[in-house]
């Protein structure tokens, strides 16, 4: 497993990694082509950045 993030630094610099890559993503898909699977992910990238943020939030209380 990975290193346990917990500097306050760490865990902004990590939040942003993962949304430019979130935002990379959303850049290459072509609406036009997308299924609803590739929506599937592109909300659960979204919950899993939004858990970390959470996780985030609790450990600086």
């Amino acid at each position: 497993m990975g290193k346990s993030i917990t500097g306050k630094n760490e865990q902004l610099t990590y939040l942003k990694e993962r949304l430019t890559m979130f935002m990379e993503v959303l850049d290459h898909i072509e609406p036009e082509n997308t299924e609803l699977e590739d929506i599937d992910r592109l909300i659960d990238m979204l919950d899993d950045l939004e858990g970390k943020v959470e996780q985030f939030k609790t450990r600086e209380e």
